[in-house]
Order: C-alpha cells, then sequence, then structure tokens
C-alpha cells in the first residue's frame, strides 16, 4: 500500500461500500446519480491506492474481494463516527436546523405526515424535511444505506419486515384490519349485505395489493385458513383505490383502521378472526439517535394522537366508528 503512505479518500469508499451492499454498478450509480463509468473509475482509483485487488469479476458480476470486505467494515465505522460527531455538533446548537430525509408509505403519508408538518413547521421553522413514498422493504433498505435519514414503515403479522443491525425501531402503533364492505344496501347487491363472517366473503370479488407486498400475501393466508381461495379481480398498490372499490359495491377487502378511518358512512366492517393488527413503526440509525433534527420528526410522529412510544397498543380507530358486524 505504498508504503503505508497512502490516505483513502472516503468517497471512493463509500463508492465500494455501496457496490457490496446494491451489487452491481449499474445500481449504484442509480442510487447516486453517478454515470456507470464514473463508478467504475473510482473503484479503479480505489484499487491503485490500495494496491490490492478489491473486485474479481465472476461471469458477468463483479465479486469483493476479502481485502474489499475489511475495507467496507472499516468504511461502516468511519461513516457511523462522522454521523455521530454531526449529530453531537447540532445538539450544540441553540435551534433545530438542517434537512431530515423521510421514507413513508402511502397511507402514512395521507393520514399521520400533515399535522405532523405542519407542528413542526411552527415549532421549528428552520428545519426542512423532505419526504418520498416508499414500499417498506426498499425505505428501511435505503435507511440503513444512509439514503434516508429516517423511515416510517409498517409490518403484517407473520411477516416482519427487513431487519437491519444499525437502524434503531421503536412501534409507532398497533392498526387493526378488518373486512371491509359497501355499506348496507349500498352495492346494489344484497351478497355483500349478506357478510357477517369472513368465509361469507368467498364468492364476492376481491381488490388486493400486488404481488408480492406482505398485505396480499397476509390476506391470502387468512382467507385460506377460513377455507376458501379468494377471487382476486383487482389489483393495486393504491390503498385509496381499494376504498373506492369497496363503497362502490365492486369489491370487498381487508384494510387497516388508518385507511377507513374516514369512510364510516360509505363503508361497514367485519372483524376478522383472532383481531388481527399491523404494526406501524419508526426507524433511524443508531448513529443518528442523537441528531436534533431527526429526533424532533420521530418525536413529533410518537406525540400524534393515538401513537406510542414504544409498547403502547393505543389503535387510530375503534369498531364504533363504523357499520361493523360481529
Amino acid at each position: 500500500m505504498n508504503g503505508g503512505k497512502t490516505l483513502l479518500e472516503l468517497r471512493r469508499l463509500r463508492l465500494l461500500r455501496e457496490l457490496h451492499i446494491r451489487g452491481t454498478i449499474a445500481e449504484v450509480a442509480d442510487a447516486l446519480s453517478y454515470s456507470p463509468s464514473s463508478v467504475s473509475q473510482q473503484l479503479s482509483q480505489l484499487e491503485a491506492e490500495t494496491g490490492v485487488e478489491l473486485l474479481r469479476r465472476t461471469g458477468r458480476t463483479l465479486k469483493l474481494t476479502p481485502q474489499a470486505q475489511i475495507l467496507v467494515a472499516h468504511t461502516e465505522e468511519l461513516l457511523d463516527s462522522m454521523e455521530r460527531a454531526e449529530a453531537d455538533l447540532s445538539a450544540a446548537m441553540s435551534t433545530v436546523s438542517g434537512t431530515v430525509r423521510l421514507a413513508v408509505f402511502q397511507t402514512a403519508m395521507l393520514r399521520l405526515m400533515p399535522p405532523v408538518l405542519r407542528e413542526l413547521r411552527t415549532k421549528h421553522p428552520n428545519l426542512r424535511v423532505e419526504m418520498s413514498q416508499q414500499e417498506p422493504a426498499d425505505a428501511l433498505n435505503e435507511t440503513s444505506s444512509r439514503n434516508f435519514d429516517l423511515v416510517v414503515a409498517e409490518q403484517y403479522s407473520g411477516h416482519s419486515a427487513p431487519h437491519y443491525d444499525n437502524l434503531d425501531r421503536r412501534v409507532l402503533t398497533h392498526d387493526p384490519i378488518r373486512l371491509a364492505l359497501p355499506a348496507r344496501g349500498g352495492a346494489g347487491n344484497a351478497e355483500f349485505d349478506r357478510v357477517h363472517h369472513l368465509e361469507h366473503a368467498l364468492s364476492l370479488p376481491w381488490v388486493v395489493e400486488p404481488d408480492g407486498a406482505a398485505s396480499r400475501h397476509w390476506a391470502l393466508q387468512a382467507c385460506r385458513l377460513a377455507g376458501f381461495e379468494p377471487d382476486l379481480r383487482y389489483e393495486t398498490a393504491d390503498l385509496q383505490a381499494h376504498v373506492q372499490l369497496v363503497a362502490s359495491g365492486n369489491a370487498v377487502a381487508m384494510l387497516p383502521d388508518l385507511v377507513l378511518r374516514d369512510q364510516r358512512h360509505a363503508l361497514r366492517t367485519v372483524d376478522l378472526p383472532g383481531a388481527p393488527e399491523r404494526t406501524i413503526f419508526t426507524a433511524m440509525r443508531h448513529s443518528s439517535v442523537q441528531s436534533p433534527a431527526i429526533r424532533a420528526v420521530r418525536k413529533s410522529l410518537h406525540a400524534q394522537p393515538g401513537m406510542s412510544d414504544a409498547s403502547n397498543s393505543a389503535i387510530l380507530a375503534t369498531p364504533a366508528d363504523f357499520d361493523t358486524v360481529d
């Protein structure tokens, strides 16, 4: 390594770490808004600086050598240390400022974030929140990789969201899931009105999220445990579209109370066996837990009505809010 005199550049080390996480030059380039040729050149320069082989081509893929894995581990430590230093420096300031990059899933963006953003704008006018809608698994991965600072994610019973050792997870709330149907008489189809238990919906059309979504797999298993295969007629990731398809009498769906909360006049619900819930939680890197800006956003989320700071199982709506059938 050139007599021990080489000073490694953190920017190039981070590119190596990103390659370790993402697997291909193209994905690294896309994630960091570089060109693939620029990423390749920087990694080649890092190899020249270290004087050891860092990447080995196997077929059409690049594999990190053991020496590269050592550098990746040290890069993680360096990035953590820098993040802690930045957090400590910010904590010494008299005002909360800076930018927080927040990843949320759709219903959290629609239902949870508006009052949080209003509160933060009033309490911390120098704080900038940048928010992006992301699927929970992707959001957790990107937060672990430092492309987001804080994530609001969900997981269904028996379908845990991915765990990352460098993320601090805290439960925000437990959100009950119910079978959603059109209000009585609103569907123009008496078959909807006759549904009083999950198994009564076996011949009705269903709307679900796309293949691969945890909610879809969970709903399928719930129907199969009830003894039938649901007629999956409609597919969309937009839960507001689920609500409209149900309210208009075109489908039934399993929906959480966070989605149903403002639909009490258009829908009725049927409780599901075992009173299932999804868990909504926040996650941030351990190395940034002292950041005043990120803590302010997280604190506001957990302080909202019906939320919890760790294990409180307060819910966002009650059966009395809907035309509910036992």
